[in-house]
């Protein structure tokens, strides 16, 4: 069943607009407006959180909004520009979600994630990082995945979650509770639908369809339909102008996996043919089959480093054709590098000099297209022990910082230091028991304290923050890395409780 994301950016003009002016940008808690043209008159087209706040709304005149906030900012709407940007985010998302995006003017982008989400660990993982990813740029933001694109583009908008996952097959029930105008209607279709009484989709659906097409047309039908699921809504990609593809149409269309497999293997020596006149590797490719019926099945494939090996690229490609329903057949396979860096031809090392390295780089790329996360661990510089590590990519090159050797470091860090019950002489002696996780322990040899520093430079309320950590051994000879809170005699350097942290061994 396919799957579908809308992303709905309902600031998206004024958002756009602050972040073209960059440190000039007006604070984010000051109302602004973006105002158009209509006939002889000027209406505010879009405004940002802190206006809609003060009670300004679109479509109101601009100076009926200038004469209710004093401190308003007003600018020219860009519609052009902002549609360009909107098409710029939507290669954004190209080149990091799915293969199948393309814009959803005014104010929303629309992607395929079929297929696409277990590279991102669920939908919701998925959802939730879009959403932070583009706060972190500056747009507000919310996300929907249903069904159909209907659906998703209507719980987006009307849903009261800003980050909502309709499950498989439940995307028609929860629009029927949406306002009519969740449909994609005309103003003026919404509006004469709620002179006769209709005032969400349910009802809407429960009417019967020859008197709405008699009064409307067709279009309530059609839009009923998409957001239901019924009727199939194709997406049509949008492709990045730099994009390296390879492309091969059929005069009879194609379903068998054989045959699938035995063109693309065709297209990949194609793609890194191009690849390779251009000193460059790649990092995500993408598959794409067109059927008889207009639609599009997809197949992403990423890789840890730059790559244009026939052999290898074609094994990740194939390894997920059983995914694909060719459904009456497949006319037209696109092969498309969306996303490539440079990758330089090296001399292959002579085995009779030295041994070569192992080539892991193709396993690694195997599972992580399977939906596995593949990374390492690598030495962070921080004395405070949870951030003093960070995932890595597994074949990131080795960093020479690596971990302090003067004070001895457990096997195992907990994922989140426990509290634990401790009996100990203050300020500078080890616990002589302490109860964990509902066990108590007593210790028969300790080593400490190593005292470990907030960093203030980051967080104020570590200005005097302190820990002292201890390495214990229980009577069963098991060792754990325990600390304490503050200093043991100034109140402002901690709160005195004991915490488990790591374990040796």
């Amino acid at each position: 069943m396919p799957r579908v994301v809308s992303v709905y950016l309902p600031t998206w003009p004024t958002d756009r607009h602050r972040r073209m002016l960059g440190q000039q940008a007006p604070p984010a808690d000051q109302p602004l407006v973006m105002i158009a043209r209509e006939g002889s008159r000027q209406l505010v087209a879009a405004a940002n959180v802190a206006a809609i706040s003060a009670g300004l709304r679109i479509g109101m005149p601009a100076s009926k909004a200038q004469a209710l906030v004093a401190e308003l900012i007003i600018e020219e709407l860009c519609p052009e520009e902002d549609r360009k940007e909107l098409d710029r985010l939507a290669l954004w998302f190209l080149r990091n979600y799915a293969p199948i995006v393309a814009a959803d003017p005014p104010d929303g982008i629309v992607i395929d994630t079929t297929g696409a989400d277990h590279l991102h660990g669920n939908e919701t993982l998925m959802l939730s990082g879009m959403i932070n990813r583009l706060f972190a740029m500056g747009f507000t933001a919310r996300a929907a995945i249903a069904d159909s694109w209907g659906a998703a583009h209507a719980l987006a908008r009307f849903s009261a979650k800003p980050c909502l996952v309709v499950p498989e097959g439940e995307a028609a029930q929860a629009v029927l509770d949406l306002p009519i105008a969740a449909l994609r209607l005309e103003s003026r279709t919404v509006a004469a639908l709620r002179t006769l009484g209709f005032d969400r989709v349910g009802e809407l659906a429960a009417t019967p369809r020859a008197p709405l097409a008699l009064r409307f047309g067709p279009e309530i039908g059609r839009r009923l339909d998409q957001a239901l699921g019924r009727v199939a809504e194709p997406i049509d990609p949008i492709r990045a102008a730099e994009a390296i593809e390879a492309r091969r149409a059929f005069a009879e269309p194609i379903s068998a996996t054989e045959t699938i497999a035995r063109y693309v293997r065709m297209l990949v020596v194609r793609l890194c043919a191009v690849l390779e006149e251009q000193e460059i590797g790649v990092r995500r490719l993408d598959l794409i089959l067109h059927r008889v019926d207009n639609t599009l099945q997809v197949i992403r494939a990423g890789t840890a480093k730059p790559v244009r090996d026939v052999e290898r690229l074609t094994k990740l490609l194939c390894d997920r054709i059983d995914t694909i329903d060719p459904g009456f057949g497949i006319e037209i396979m696109v092969l498309s590098a969306a996303h490539c860096e440079p990758l330089e031809a090296v001399q292959t090392i002579s085995s009779l000099i030295e041994e070569p390295e192992a080539e892991i780089g193709g396993l690694i790329d195997v599972i992580a297209n399977r939906g596995h996360r593949v990374y390492r661990v690598a030495a962070v510089e921080s004395d405070v022990p949870e951030r003093s590590l960070a995932a890595v990519s597994a074949l990131a090159e080795d960093d020479e910082l690596g971990w302090p050797v003067e004070w001895p470091r457990p096997s195992r860090l907990l994922l989140h230091p426990e509290p634990i019950q401790c009996m100990a002489l203050l300020p500078d002696h080890p616990p002589v028991s302490f109860t964990w996780r509902g066990s108590r322990h007593a210790v028969k040899r300790a080593d400490g304290p190593e005292r470990v520093f907030g960093e203030w430079w980051k967080r104020d309320k570590e200005l005097r923050a302190i820990r002292d950590y201890f390495v214990v051994e229980n009577e069963a000879g098991e060792r754990f890395w325990i600390y304490r809170q503050g200093d043991g005699e100034h109140a402002d350097s901690g709160s005195g409780s004991w915490f488990l942290q790591g374990i040796f061994g």
